[in-house]
């Protein structure tokens, strides 16, 4: 999987369920940790490096919007 380049890369479920910010944020931690995580010995456990930078990308998400249980939607803290 090679970095994301726009917003319409991104996976369905971040596409079609978190705000375009959301998805700017996820994109920009993803590419972050694709390159930062390159080599087995930068990651923990047995995580591939695609594994490791979405949980890295959903982190980031997750510090400023946190997902609706009944409609699976993401949304601003601050809402």
């Amino acid at each position: 999987m090679p970095e994301y380049k726009t917003l319409a890369d991104l996976p369905e479920g971040v596409r079609n369920n978190v705000p375009k910010h959301g998805q700017e944020i996820y994109m920009k931690a993803f590419n972050s940790a694709w390159k930062q995580y390159d080599t087995p010995e930068e990651r923990r456990g047995d995580d591939t490096r695609e594994e490791t930078s979405h949980k890295v990308a959903w982190a980031a998400v997750k510090q400023d919007y946190q997902k609706d249980d009944k409609t699976g939607h993401w949304h601003s803290k601050s809402e």
